[in-house]
């Protein structure tokens, strides 16, 4: 069963409030920059909660049930929807029992206008991971407008006190900005943006690690600095250990930290792991059932399975490769295609080790975009699934091969994966008509459908 079914009830009440003033072009915000990384449900279920809030004069208790019919949506997927608004800041819900039942307050939070939304380092990373940088640097360029360069330019600006005190300022010009004031303590949690752990960082050991190597943490430590190690630490599920390796590869000849190094730092850390933080790809690891436990009884594809679920792309690559290290263009390669089609790692190493094998040990990416996308329409979320649809698909798939080498090329002996063999000396395989090269399609509809239920 659904772990979120029985955490909340349809007779359970709600209630909607706005926290702020949403902006003018909160439309834009929500479908094309909160939409790829949270989904449609998501935004739907906001939507829906906001017009509620403006329909409504005063407070008012509804049950969930009714919030069921409006979205025609089960409770489970409503619940699911619910919490990717509180991850990504979008909402804030509180409990409380009134009536005798349990009610929830919803606060919505007004989501960042175009122009905030992307000068959010962690928000800004994630629709990048979920759109691709080609498209994500296009929808930056459509939103954000050129703006004339401030920093060799002097600010006039009059001050309160010189308005209203009269004091007079001399010298250079007044700066209206207080400065940031230094300190190890930093306010994580906004009314808007994603919403984080306050103590996944120990920034005391980082601050005192850093005074051991002679590093100014003082200056390295700002309270901006401080939010987007948080957001990168989040958004890369880095230990305090970690970020602090990615600081020292980040600070410049005069140990100054430079944040586009420290995001690429960050990054290159995580791969290491096979993490790969997408709201889209934590809600396929929710729904993904566990294999069976390999003992003395596994069949060799149980414990093939098994190995494919704990290996990281990269583990995997490196025993492909009698432990060479893997190359950083197949790992930004792989990391691409994951997140652009929302895979698993586990499906992922599937992936790799099916087309490694059918094009001479070499990663094709459009070989590898093309099965991916298809196995992501097909809603493939499991190591058992995908092997099972890469046996289906077999033909398929070495046609779209074929055309991915092009015409004219003399083709190389064909490298059959083991657990593929297996399928093919299967006793179900021998019910297929002698001398036909073609798998009974019903038959692999009626699998393909047994363990897509199973998966479920």
């Amino acid at each position: 069963m659904n772990q979120s079914i029985g955490k909340i009830l349809p007779v359970d009440g709600y209630s909607v409030q706005l926290n702020g003033v949403v902006p003018r072009d909160f439309g834009m915000s929500l479908s094309h920059l909160y939409q790829p990384i949270i989904g449609m449900q998501a935004i739907t279920l906001y939507q829906t909660l906001l017009s509620e809030h403006d329909l409504s004069s005063k407070p008012e208790i509804h049950s969930h049930h009714t919030l069921m019919n409006y979205l025609a949506l089960p409770l489970d997927h409503i619940y699911k929807a619910r919490r990717k608004l509180e991850a990504i800041g979008l909402m804030q819900t509180f409990s409380t029992e009134e009536e005798a039942r349990t009610c929830y307050i919803y606060e919505l939070q007004p989501p960042f206008s175009p122009e905030q939304f992307f000068y959010d380092d962690m928000l800004s990373l994630l629709l990048n991971h979920e759109l691709g940088a080609d498209k994500y640097s296009r929808l930056r360029d459509r939103f954000l407008k050129e703006k004339y360069p401030l920093e060799q330019c002097e600010n006039v600006t009059a001050s309160f006190d010189e308005i209203f005190h009269g004091y007079q300022k001399s010298g250079p010009a007044f700066t209206a900005r207080m400065p940031e004031k230094e300190t190890n303590i930093v306010k994580l949690q906004t009314a808007s943006g994603p919403y984080l752990e306050n103590d996944r960082i120990d920034f005391t050991w980082i601050y005192q690690s850093l005074k051991e190597k002679m590093y100014p943490a003082e200056k390295i430590l700002t309270v901006r600095h401080k939010r987007i190690m948080m957001q990168l630490a989040s958004l890369y599920d880095l230990s305090s250990q970690e970020l602090e390796k990615a600081i020292g590869w980040a600070l410049n000849e005069e140990n100054q930290l430079i944040v586009e190094e420290l995001k690429e730092a960050c990054h290159d850390l995580s791969p290491k792991k096979g993490v790969v933080t997408s709201l889209k790809t934590i809600e396929k690891k929710e729904k993904v059932i566990e294999d069976p436990k390999v003992d003395g009884n596994a069949t060799k594809e149980d414990q093939f399975i098994a190995m494919l679920e704990r290996k990281s792309p990269r583990e995997l690559l490196e025993d492909l490769s009698s432990g060479n290290e893997a190359s950083a263009q197949d790992l930004k390669l792989i990391r691409d295609v994951m997140t652009e089609q929302g895979l698993s790692p586990g499906v992922m190493n599937v992936l790799v080790h099916y087309v490694l094998l059918k094009t001479d040990m070499k990663l094709s990416k459009a070989y590898l975009e093309k099965i991916a996308s298809h196995w992501a329409r097909k809603n493939v979320t499991t190591v058992r699934q995908a092997m099972t649809m890469a046996k289906a698909e077999h033909q398929k798939y070495q046609q779209w091969g074929k055309n991915n080498k092009g015409r004219g090329k003399k083709q190389s002996k064909e490298i059959i994966p083991d657990w593929f063999k297996e399928r093919e000396n299967d006793t179900e395989q021998k019910e297929v008509k002698k001398g036909s090269q073609k798998v009974d399609k019903e038959e692999i509809a009626a699998r393909i459908k047994r363990i897509t239920n199973n998966g479920n």
